[in-house]
Protein backbone atom coordinates (compact mmCIF):
# COMPACT_ATOMS: atom_id res chain seq x y z
CA UNK A 1 0.00 0.00 0.00
CA UNK A 2 1.16 3.36 -0.88
CA UNK A 3 0.99 6.59 0.65
CA UNK A 4 -0.87 9.42 -0.19
CA UNK A 5 1.29 11.60 -2.48
CA UNK A 6 3.98 8.69 -2.44
CA UNK A 7 5.87 9.17 -5.91
CA UNK A 8 5.17 13.56 -6.29
CA UNK A 9 8.08 15.58 -5.88
CA UNK A 10 7.37 17.96 -3.30
CA UNK A 11 8.37 21.22 -3.95
CA UNK A 12 8.93 24.47 -1.88
CA UNK A 13 5.96 25.87 -3.17
CA UNK A 14 3.83 22.54 -1.85
CA UNK A 15 4.66 23.80 2.15
CA UNK A 16 3.27 27.45 1.45
CA UNK A 17 0.38 28.46 1.16
CA UNK A 18 -0.86 31.13 -1.67
CA UNK A 19 -0.74 34.65 -1.39
CA UNK A 20 -4.17 36.05 -1.31
CA UNK A 21 -4.45 38.93 -3.03
CA UNK A 22 -7.23 41.41 -4.89
CA UNK A 23 -6.86 43.13 -7.78
CA UNK A 24 -8.28 46.11 -9.91
CA UNK A 25 -9.24 46.18 -13.55
CA UNK A 26 -9.47 49.88 -13.91
CA UNK A 27 -10.22 51.06 -17.97
CA UNK A 28 -10.12 54.46 -18.65
CA UNK A 29 -13.36 55.30 -21.82
CA UNK A 30 -10.54 54.79 -24.51
CA UNK A 31 -10.07 51.16 -23.27
CA UNK A 32 -6.66 51.49 -21.80
CA UNK A 33 -5.99 49.42 -18.88
CA UNK A 34 -3.77 50.28 -15.93
CA UNK A 35 -0.96 48.27 -14.86
CA UNK A 36 1.40 48.88 -12.28
CA UNK A 37 5.19 48.37 -11.71
CA UNK A 38 6.45 47.86 -7.68
CA UNK A 39 9.80 48.86 -6.77
CA UNK A 40 12.83 46.27 -7.31
CA UNK A 41 10.06 44.05 -9.50
CA UNK A 42 10.26 44.14 -13.54
CA UNK A 43 7.06 43.02 -13.24
CA UNK A 44 3.95 44.94 -14.28
CA UNK A 45 0.81 43.51 -12.64
CA UNK A 46 -2.85 44.99 -11.87
CA UNK A 47 -3.07 47.47 -8.47
CA UNK A 48 -4.07 46.29 -5.71
CA UNK A 49 -2.27 44.22 -2.80
CA UNK A 50 -2.67 41.33 0.38
CA UNK A 51 -5.33 40.54 1.88
CA UNK A 52 -4.77 40.58 5.38
CA UNK A 53 -6.17 38.88 8.23
CA UNK A 54 -10.08 39.55 8.99
CA UNK A 55 -10.56 41.50 5.61
CA UNK A 56 -12.44 41.45 2.96
CA UNK A 57 -10.70 41.23 -0.98
CA UNK A 58 -12.69 44.02 -1.61
CA UNK A 59 -11.96 45.77 1.67
CA UNK A 60 -8.28 45.44 0.81
CA UNK A 61 -8.58 46.46 -2.58
CA UNK A 62 -10.29 49.94 -1.47
CA UNK A 63 -7.39 50.37 0.85
CA UNK A 64 -4.17 49.03 -1.28
CA UNK A 65 -5.85 51.44 -4.23
CA UNK A 66 -6.19 54.43 -1.49
CA UNK A 67 -1.68 53.59 -0.10
CA UNK A 68 -0.70 53.15 -3.92
CA UNK A 69 -2.73 55.05 -5.84
CA UNK A 70 -4.57 57.83 -4.47
CA UNK A 71 -7.51 56.25 -6.15
CA UNK A 72 -10.35 56.03 -3.82
CA UNK A 73 -13.04 52.73 -5.39
CA UNK A 74 -16.45 54.33 -6.32
CA UNK A 75 -18.28 50.53 -7.77
CA UNK A 76 -16.63 47.29 -7.66
CA UNK A 77 -18.03 44.14 -9.40
CA UNK A 78 -16.27 40.60 -9.26
CA UNK A 79 -14.49 39.64 -12.34
CA UNK A 80 -13.62 36.00 -11.49
CA UNK A 81 -10.81 34.11 -8.69
CA UNK A 82 -7.49 33.59 -10.62
CA UNK A 83 -4.08 31.54 -9.50
CA UNK A 84 -0.76 31.70 -10.98
CA UNK A 85 2.69 31.85 -9.85
CA UNK A 86 3.69 34.56 -7.86
CA UNK A 87 6.78 36.57 -9.83
CA UNK A 88 7.95 38.90 -6.68
CA UNK A 89 7.94 35.21 -4.63
CA UNK A 90 8.62 32.16 -7.22
CA UNK A 91 8.62 29.32 -4.72
CA UNK A 92 5.28 30.47 -3.93
CA UNK A 93 1.31 30.65 -5.69
CA UNK A 94 -0.81 33.77 -6.08
CA UNK A 95 -4.86 33.39 -5.33
CA UNK A 96 -6.41 36.56 -6.57
CA UNK A 97 -9.84 38.26 -6.46
CA UNK A 98 -10.17 39.87 -9.54
CA UNK A 99 -12.60 43.20 -9.70
CA UNK A 100 -13.36 45.48 -12.52
CA UNK A 101 -13.33 48.61 -10.78
CA UNK A 102 -14.56 52.45 -10.68
CA UNK A 103 -12.26 54.78 -9.41
CA UNK A 104 -12.46 58.74 -8.45
CA UNK A 105 -9.38 60.84 -7.67
CA UNK A 106 -6.15 61.47 -9.55
CA UNK A 107 -3.91 58.71 -9.74
CA UNK A 108 -0.50 59.58 -7.60
CA UNK A 109 2.12 56.97 -6.87
CA UNK A 110 2.77 55.94 -3.33
CA UNK A 111 3.63 53.16 -0.56
CA UNK A 112 6.16 50.77 -3.00
CA UNK A 113 4.23 51.60 -6.88
CA UNK A 114 7.13 52.99 -9.06
CA UNK A 115 5.87 52.85 -12.04
CA UNK A 116 1.93 52.99 -13.80
CA UNK A 117 1.66 53.03 -17.57
CA UNK A 118 -1.96 52.78 -19.03
CA UNK A 119 -2.06 49.90 -21.69
CA UNK A 120 -3.74 48.02 -24.54
CA UNK A 121 -4.99 44.69 -22.76
CA UNK A 122 -4.74 43.26 -26.64
CA UNK A 123 -1.48 44.90 -27.84
CA UNK A 124 0.65 45.83 -24.51
CA UNK A 125 3.61 46.34 -26.20
CA UNK A 126 6.75 44.94 -24.68
CA UNK A 127 6.28 45.31 -21.00
CA UNK A 128 7.15 42.49 -18.62
CA UNK A 129 4.09 41.22 -17.89
CA UNK A 130 3.18 39.00 -14.28
CA UNK A 131 1.83 35.46 -16.28
CA UNK A 132 -1.82 36.25 -13.95
CA UNK A 133 -1.41 39.61 -15.81
CA UNK A 134 -0.63 38.57 -19.22
CA UNK A 135 -1.83 34.95 -19.74
CA UNK A 136 -5.20 35.28 -17.82
CA UNK A 137 -6.42 38.72 -17.05
CA UNK A 138 -5.03 40.97 -20.11
CA UNK A 139 -6.94 38.80 -22.55
CA UNK A 140 -10.02 38.70 -20.61
CA UNK A 141 -10.20 42.10 -20.58
CA UNK A 142 -9.18 42.55 -24.29
CA UNK A 143 -12.27 39.97 -25.41
CA UNK A 144 -14.98 41.71 -23.75
CA UNK A 145 -17.17 44.98 -24.92
CA UNK A 146 -15.98 48.17 -23.63
CA UNK A 147 -18.46 49.41 -20.35
CA UNK A 148 -20.02 52.59 -20.29
CA UNK A 149 -18.23 53.79 -16.79
CA UNK A 150 -14.43 53.86 -16.82
CA UNK A 151 -11.70 55.96 -15.02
Amino acid sequence: MTEPGAGRAIGPSAALPPIRIAAAVINKANGLTLLVRKRGSRFFIQPGGKIEPNESAIEALARELREEAGLVVTKAEPLGDFSDRAVNEPTRRVEANVFDVIVEGHLRLGAEIEEAVWVDPAAPGDLQLAPLTQDQILPLIARRPKSAEEF
